[in-house]
């Protein structure tokens, strides 16, 4: 019998704690401020933002909002990180990715102040994050490891492979993971004999953004399964990058598609928030 991965049970958990911790900052005269930055009308996008700043609400963090028009230039996105930068009320700044086509995405993050870098993704956060002394992480990996740790699943001396080598999960998912003395193997699209190295894993993450690209064969049966995907199928049913109806009841835990990773995802983009706030007082 699979167990499940609830991210969504415990991401609620995680939000009543900091909704204390917030009320805690307001005492002092501090109200968390994630200033988010959407470039263009991608609708997903549109339909993360609407998501992160409802999560926001119910927790007391305060959203400022700049939505520009996709014609933006480059140097006018820059020039407003700049001005959020140096805000002191601002505590959390937000790229909303992908940004419009010719665009410089590396140039636009690395604008972004990194104590005030809540998405964890500037190169100075993710190489403090391979030093093992980070304190803003990507929100996703981030989520991850909070996920694993709630159902005491131990990674000390474990083999875990990751099937995606990504910036946003794949790349400082195996610093986390070295991080928590895992044996890390990575494979990607030039991997060969995927399936072989998979079944030999205690835990895989599979971040590849290909809808049902796993079965339950890749999996040893006591295997856990983390299933970052978000992809729709042919019938228009959210799925993830890994087969349900083939995994789920073959090994040992996994996470749902939704209601596993990605609430976890918008869990950590608030922690994160909140506690550069309590590093301001």
């Amino acid at each position: 019998m699979t167990t499940k991965l609830d991210g969504k049970k415990l991401s609620n958990e995680i939000k009543e704690e900091l909704k204390e911790r917030v009320r805690c900052l307001q005492d002092k005269g501090i109200t968390p401020c994630l200033a988010v930055v959407l470039v263009g009308d991608d609708p997903a996008s549109q339909v993360y933002i609407r998501n992160k700043k409802r999560a926001a609400q119910k927790v007391g963090v305060k959203t400022l909002d700049n939505v520009l028009p996709a014609s933006t230039s480059e140097n006018e996105i820059i020039d407003l990180i700049y001005s959020l930068n140096n805000d002191p009320q601002v505590h959390g700044i937000l790229v909303q990715l992908p940004l419009p086509q010719g665009i410089n995405e590396d140039r636009v993050i690395q604008a972004i102040l990194p104590s005030k870098d809540v998405d964890g993704f500037h190169p100075q956060n993710i190489g403090k994050l391979f030093m093992n002394k980070g304190e803003l992480a990507p929100c996703t990996p981030n989520g991850i490891m909070h996920l694993l740790a709630k159902y005491d699943i131990q990674l000390d001396g474990k083999r875990v492979v990751i099937v995606g080598r990504s910036k946003i999960v794949g790349m400082p998912m195996i610093a986390m993971m070295l991080n928590a003395n895992a044996t890390v193997t990575v494979t990607h699209s030039h991997t060969q004999n995927l399936k072989e190295i998979t079944r030999e894993a205690d835990v895989v993450i599979v971040a590849v953004g290909k809808a049902e690209f796993l079965t339950g064969d890749y999996f040893k049966p006591s295997a856990v399964v983390i299933d970052v995907g978000m992809n729709r199928n042919e019938a228009g049913k959210l799925v993830g990058d890994v087969e349900a109806a083939s995994t789920a009841d073959k090994v040992a835990f996994m996470t749902p598609v939704p209601g596993g990773v990605g609430p976890m995802t918008i869990a950590m983009l608030l922690k994160q928030t909140i506690e550069i706030a309590e590093r301001s007082i």
